[in-house]
């Protein structure tokens, strides 16, 4: 069995007062829940896979035991209340952080900061806590958290492998707060908690402007380390008065900017309990509040792997080029032996120009992800890692050493379990199928970014469309979960969703002066990801707490929906159509989708957000769901009457409008043919090349499908030219672009990401069609094998994790026979889809062989 609590193996400082328990098989179980101290505090039976804790009322800071059958497990509560808090926030002495306002329009039209990099950042600020353990401590936790970023400290040992913790929240209504395991790191007598604090999220520069102190211009942290002792007594340690500050090694620390470290100038010792903190400055107490402090739900950012570089080319002067093979999100530890003093820089991009000469690809204001060190001159060499910084690159260009330096890429995400797997027998379709992966882990890094260089942006539209793909390579759950807690967090009061979360004070000051694109603040196909999202989610997990949670918020983004104000607004639209940017300057292409199908966008969405809002109100039996169904037909019929032709045909002839007409079914029953012919025309009139945007890429190959043009669908997935998936793959694609011609055919590249998941939702299909593994009830508790055995490939194999265990299927087509086998978990109903017929699977392995064709 596979016992987990809110989707975590043995979680500490679980925030959920009723979490959902389960154990990855369906089957009559009884479960237990006991106390630490053996005191029972529920039991119940079930035949589910899992089940919602429904016993006495969990207390904060308190250890479980719990057992399904014979198999045990355990979990911690974390701090449930505020009241549970007796901390004050500490905030060190420092000089407010150099606030940078920039708008879209200055980073269009090339607008840079005047004044150099070591004059608008600011060092990483060093806070040492004393305090005495009279007795044996059996448990310790430490409870800590951040404006900014920081790591922790007992004793000089690190409190735990998160990175860049608390992450990145909307911190005006919630700060997320960690909990570490730290008994082992007490001792009897004199301790000492140590803490660096930079400015991360909060204060340093974020988003497509590079702006700085969206949330604030000064740090803080808070913490409180609980400890039991062994005669069954009990203590807390608190941020307050008693804590000293100073500043060390870190020149200055951005997220955006990069990393400078000099480790002359780290104070030796300073995080040992004996170090003399005469000469540090008392803290000020900042006054705030805990009402906004929540427990961190999901998993936590940390060290995902670490890869080798593949070559490394240059010279001393010019610099050396480590290839590391793969674009990622993190960044580049190096050892070497240095003199004292001598300066290393390291600059970080995705690509090299067609030549292979350096080539920076991500422009704008704040940039730079150049990451400084500054050595000691140890005779046995020394070792860095940035600490407060991360990175989009495959490629790092090191300059200040006469040898190449021991480097290695540290790639950075949140720490999701990885549960689908998706081979073949063709290289390019497993090629695009990793790139998707990895544009996964680097974009799924405290929230769901559009990049890992320019933005890191929680971008509504991006996850909307790539939710379901996301869904068969992780349980991404708990991490969704918790960013949807800052969507609801941001939404606005007349209900806009706003274009992406966490948005700052500052994200909106910006809206009120900008200009067209510059000022929407709510989109179509962006703010409906609160409806779309939870509703993928659900479908794939069968978890009606993720509709439970967002029920009240898609009512208010559906109200607003029905403002005059939402259908005259500027909407993004079937953004990136390609054809709408071929031949254009990026600064006018990128307007062009907005004007020409912003329009027709906004009651599409307005039409399926109804239709999936009535649905979710259908599952958790709410009484809104036979309104919203009969609005959403009403929006439907208005659209026909308005914008469809009686042969079908729409006002803007784009093959992205038609997908999203016949996907969301805004298409009339009689003209419905004549609409599908006309996208198929559409299609190969571009030599069998798409034209969708965002929007509407995650619906072609379905559309195409379902409409009677398998044969379409199938010449689209294989397109060799751009724009096409196959393109990037045979042009070196190692993640997914943002544009499909990022880089030409002839070799120029563009100043756009290489690291957007968004075109990757693509993936979807590979499960779904090309393998042909179909959820047919949420949670898979029905599922359809029906494999594609014309997609192209000659062996397939995949699986999904579901609630029930590991969905799997693979399949071979030779010699005029096709041979499909599988698996089925208990408590799934599944039918395998074979030329001439279905069969009936009963759970466990099968493995079926029919003559083909």
């Amino acid at each position: 069995m596979d016992l987990r609590v809110e989707y975590l193996v043995e979680p500490i400082g679980l925030g959920v007062r009723k979490p959902r328990l389960s154990w990855g098989s369906a089957g009559d179980v009884e479960i237990e829940v006991w106390k630490a101290d053996g005191t029972r505090v529920w039991r119940a039976s079930t035949g589910e896979a899992w089940i919602e804790y429904g016993g006495e009322r969990l207390e904060s800071d308190t250890a479980y035991r719990w057992r399904v059958g014979s198999q045990f497990s355990s979990f911690t509560t974390g701090l449930l209340d505020a009241s549970d808090w007796r901390a004050a926030w500490v905030r060190p002495v420092q000089e407010p952080a150099f606030v940078e306002r920039w708008t879209l329009t200055d980073w269009i039209t090339g607008q840079r900061p005047e004044l150099p990099v070591t004059s608008r950042l600011r060092p990483v600020q060093l806070l040492r806590q004393r305090f005495s353990v009279e007795g044996s401590v059996v448990r310790g936790r430490l409870y800590a958290s951040a404006h900014g970023i920081y790591q922790a400290w007992v004793n000089g040992v690190e409190a735990g492998d998160q990175v860049l913790a608390p992450g990145f929240d909307s911190y005006q209504d919630r700060v997320s707060v960690q909990c570490y395991d730290v008994t082992s790191s007490l001792r009897g007598g004199a301790n000492v908690l140590a803490f660096a604090l930079a400015d991360g999220w909060f204060a340093g520069r974020i988003g497509v402007t590079g702006s700085s102190a969206q949330f604030g211009d000064s740090v803080s942290a808070i913490w409180q380390l609980h400890l039991e002792y062994s005669d069954g007594s009990t203590g807390v340690v608190c941020s307050g008065g008693d804590v000293a500050g100073s500043v060390g090694g870190w020149v200055y620390a951005d997220l955006f900017v990069g990393e400078c470290y000099d480790s002359r100038a780290e104070p030796s010792g300073w995080k040992s309990h004996d170090f003399s903190d005469a000469g540090w400055a008392p803290v000020g107490l900042s006054g705030e509040g805990t009402a906004a402090l929540r427990p961190f739900s999901g998993e936590p950012i940390r060290r995902l792997g670490e890869i080798p570089p593949r070559a490394v080319t240059g010279d001393a002067e010019s610099g050396w080029v480590a290839d590391f093979g793969q674009v990622v999100a993190g960044r580049v530890r190096i050892s070497a032996v240095m003199a004292a003093g001598q300066t290393v820089t390291l600059e970080h991009t995705e690509t090299l120009d067609g030549d292979g000469n350096w080539y920076t690809n991500i422009a704008g204001i704040n940039k730079e992800q150049t990451d400084t060190y500054i050595a000691s001159g140890l005779a046995e060499g020394e070792s860095w890692e940035p600490a407060f910084t991360f990175h989009g690159f495959r490629y790092v260009r090191i300059k200040g050493v006469d040898s190449p330096p021991d480097a290695t890429a540290i790639v950075l995400g949140s720490d999701l379990a990885w549960t689908g797997e998706f081979r073949c027998d063709d290289a390019r379709l497993n090629r695009l199928h990793e790139n998707v992966v990895w544009s996964q882990k680097a974009n799924f890094l405290s929230i769901p970014t559009d990049c890992p260089q320019r933005e890191r942006a929680g971008w509504t539209g991006d996850i909307l469309v790539f939710a379901p793909a996301a869904t068969n390579n992780a349980q991404v759950v708990p991490f969704l979960r918790r960013w949807l807690d800052n969507v609801r967090a941001d939404q606005l009061a007349d209900g806009r969703v706003p274009i992406y979360s966490p948005y700052s004070p500052w994200d909106a000051e910006a809206a009120t002066l900008g200009t067209g694109i510059g000022a929407v603040v709510a989109s179509a196909g962006w703010g409906d990801a609160i409806v779309h999202v939870p509703w993928a989610l659900y479908e794939r997990t069968a978890d009606h707490r993720v509709l439970a949670e967002n029920f009240d918020a898609m009512l208010a983004w559906i109200a607003y929906q029905r403002t005059p104000e939402y259908s005259e607004s500027l909407h993004f639209g079937d953004w990136l159509t390609p054809s709408t940017i071929e031949g254009r300057p990026l600064h006018e292409a990128i307007g062009v989708a907005p004007a020409l199908t912003g329009p027709l966008i906004a009651p599409m969405f307005r039409a399926q957000s109804l239709t999936l809002a009535a649905r979710a109100a259908r599952v958790l039996g709410r009484p809104e769901a036979a309104e919203l169904e009969s609005e959403a037909g009403r929006v439907r019929a208005e659209f026909a009457a308005s914008s469809v032709s009686e042969d079908g045909r729409l006002p803007v002839e784009l093959q992205g409008l038609y997908v999203l007409a016949l996907a969301f079914d805004l298409i009339p029953a009689r003209a419905r043919s004549a609409a599908a012919a006309r996208l198929a025309e559409l299609v190969e009139s571009r030599g069998g090349r798409l034209d969708t945007g965002f929007l509407s890429v995650p619906h072609l190959l379905d559309v195409l499908w379902d409409t009677g043009r398998r044969d379409l669908a199938r010449r689209v997935l294989w397109q060799s030219e751009a724009p096409s998936w196959l393109y990037q793959v045979d042009n070196g694609a190692t993640s997914i672009w943002e544009s499909w011609d990022a880089v030409g055919p002839d070799g120029p590249r563009r100043e756009l990401s290489l690291n957007h998941y968004a075109f990757g939702c693509v993936d979807d299909w590979l499960y779904r069609r090309v393998a042909g593994i179909r959820a047919a009830a949420p949670g898979y508790r029905e599922v359809v094998f029906e494999p594609d055995f014309e997609a192209g490939a000659g062996e397939v194999r995949a699986h999904v994790g579901t609630p029930f265990g590991r969905v799997g299927v693979g399949w071979r087509r030779r010699d005029g026979e096709v041979r499909v086998w599988g698996t089925v978990p208990e408590g799934v109903v599944a039918r395998l889809v074979l030329p001439g017929g279905e069969i009936s699977l009963p759970a466990g392995e099968f493995d079926h062989r029919r003559r083909y064709p």
